[in-house]
């Protein structure tokens, strides 16, 4: 069974969408059917009901497909043209109004929809020129969509090729995902990421202009900061983590274990003896509830304890809190 068809624009195929296509090319038709995994199809014009062959589609030729969708994507672009016109028409007797009375410009931006939050991240690195910070909460073991991952790799890439410099705090358990590997095996330039047990929620941070954080749960929706007092809070909490954490590129540093305790046990045991809960210990470090679970049972061996309020009596009189975090 397929998913539902991905929405895209007028002058887009999908990959299902060019997998039929492909295959109406090879058979000369297509059932009417088989195209309904992907309607992009008909409304783009590669696919198109035979004459006299009721319920059969036949693909138009590559060339007048493809002039056809490049039509359609110039159409695309010169609207937003005119939009664009039209906002900056619109807008710009209220900017010369603010101008000449001297107001101050909005510090505090709203923006929404994922796609829009990408395309103003893109924005502010494509006229940076010093330095990018990022801190990345871990969020699950998938990988982000390819064309996502592909996107942010060329615009961090040209940041990186125009003399940028780009810091990003991760939790220690993005050491061992393979995006976030490969993301560092492909960058070149001056990229440094290091790692910590507990992160703060996501943060951009970009040439110590403009910030980007979360302001929905689900990340949905952010605000563009342009505060130069918030700035420099950001920056300057940035600047402390850094200190404390852990080097994972390009040199990865790992701390050894002490008495046979790793350094992720020991911020499992500070949060067991704070009283945390073991789904709240997970979620706090980007683990999985079972990952925990393990963790704490091996202290329990470490430690001799017989019971969970014992472990943290163990725990206390051990000394391992007093050690400083490490890698896991």
């Amino acid at each position: 069974m397929t998913g539902p068809h991905p929405v895209h624009g007028p002058e887009e195929v999908c990959a299902a969408g060019m997998r039929l296509y492909r295959q109406a090319l090879k058979d000369g038709h297509l059932a009417a059917p088989d195209a309904d995994a992907a309607p992009c199809l008909l409304t783009s014009g590669l696919l198109h009901p035979a004459p006299l062959r009721p319920g059969i589609l036949e693909p138009a030729p590559p060339v007048t497909a493809l002039h056809g969708l490049l039509r359609a994507s110039g159409r695309r672009i010169a609207d937003e043209r005119r939009r664009e016109e039209r906002l900056v028409e619109e807008f710009g007797p209220l900017l010369d109004e603010m101008s000449d009375t001297g107001a101050s410009t909005t510090t505090l931006l709203p923006v929404s929809g994922k796609e829009q939050i990408s395309r103003a991240i893109a924005e502010a690195l494509s006229q940076a020129t010093e330095q990018a910070l990022t801190i990345q909460p871990y969020l699950g073991s998938n990988a982000p969509p390819v064309q996502d991952s592909e996107r942010s790799l060329a615009r961090d890439q040209a940041f990186l090729d125009r003399g940028g410099r780009i810091r990003t705090l991760y939790q220690h358990t993005h050491r061992h995902a393979p995006h976030v590997l490969a993301r560092y095996e492909r960058l070149t330039g001056d990229v440094q990421a290091r790692t910590l047990d507990e992160v703060t929620e996501r943060l951009i941070v970009v040439d110590d202009t403009v910030a980007f954080i979360p302001a929905s749960p689900d990340r949905s929706s952010a605000l563009e900061i342009r505060h130069p007092a918030l700035i420099a809070y950001f920056t300057n909490t940035f600047d402390r983590l850094w200190q404390l954490a852990v080097p994972m590129h390009p040199r990865a540093v790992r701390q050894a274990t002490l008495n046979g305790v790793t350094p992720r046990q020991r911020a499992i045991a500070n949060l067991l003896v704070e009283g945390h809960t073991d789904s709240a210990i997970a979620d706090r470090l980007g683990m999985n509830v079972r990952t925990a679970r393990v963790h704490i049972a091996k202290l329990a061996a470490i430690l001799g304890s017989e019971s969970r309020a014992q472990l943290g009596y163990l725990i206390g009189r051990s000394g391992i809190l007093e050690q400083a975090p490490g890698a896991p």
